[in-house]
């Protein structure tokens, strides 16, 4: 991808799954790349094995002063923050909204919304204010379509999407802002909603199979390239033809 290389980017959740395929791509084409999660020792692990161009910060995302941190590390490591990457969240309820417990829903509404704005605030507040840049936030296709048994985390991820877009208005035009709404990706995240019986899960999509996360990790490091230097507040849907047969 152009204009990645020597860039920084923050990548958050990224000790495995979606998110260290997103810190695959980038350090392949060039970025040098800042990866948070909460558990230190897989976080370690995984910066590791991406290489010299690559730190960590452990933390909660939703933190404001993990938040801090991580930005000045990236500042002081690499001399820059140009490219975020949202890509935390958390879905710990399972069933219909009539029975989730509200402080569970405030949980999901901080970590998956409120945690993404702030990111981005304190992004743009440290660099991208003044030097531009480009952001991603990872949604779902459950933000597009009903989720029955994981409506609340779909709630959430609609409200990204609309983040997304009133991000892209208030930021353009030195930053750019998109999303990419994934159907299910093969992750620990999601191994409830396939484990043991993958093969009828996918089977309403068009391509017959579920996601892996490089799927997910090459879209994203195009949309924070040049090669999408002309799209913002863009929600692409990554999900293997999932809603082209009404699923998600």
């Amino acid at each position: 991808m152009n204009g990645l290389a020597g860039k920084t980017a923050i990548v958050t959740g990224a000790s495995r799954g979606i998110g260290l395929a997103i810190a695959q791509h980038l350090i392949a084409d060039g970025a040098n790349v800042v990866i948070t999660a909460r558990k230190e020792e897989s976080l370690a692990a995984a910066a590791a094995g991406l290489g010299e161009r690559a730190t960590y910060v452990a933390g909660g995302a939703d933190d404001p002063d993990h938040q801090d941190e991580v930005i000045a590390h990236a500042l002081s490591t690499y001399g820059s923050a140009d490219f975020l990457v949202n890509n935390t969240g958390i879905n710990p309820a399972f069933g219909p909204l009539m029975e989730i417990d509200p402080a569970i829903a405030r949980k999901i509404m901080e970590v998956n919304v409120i945690g993404a704005l702030s990111w981005v605030q304190k992004v743009r507040a440290a660099w991208q204010g003044e030097h531009g840049g480009a952001i991603v936030n990872v949604a779902s296709i459950a933000g597009l379509r009903p989720a029955p048994g994981i409506a609340m985390y779909g709630v959430s991820k609609a409200a990204l999407i609309h983040l997304t877009e009133e991000l892209a208005v208030e930021l353009g035009p030195g930053i750019r802002v998109n999303a990419v709404a994934p159907a299910i990706v093969k992750t620990d995240f999601a191994k409830a909603l396939y484990d043991g019986r993958e093969d009828e899960v996918a089977a309403p999509y068009a391509l017959k199979r579920l996601g892996v996360p490089d799927d997910i990790g090459g879209v994203v490091a195009f949309l924070l390239s040049d090669d999408a230097g002309w799209m913002t507040g863009q929600t692409l849907t990554v999900d293997g033809g999932a809603l082209l047969g009404g699923g998600v």
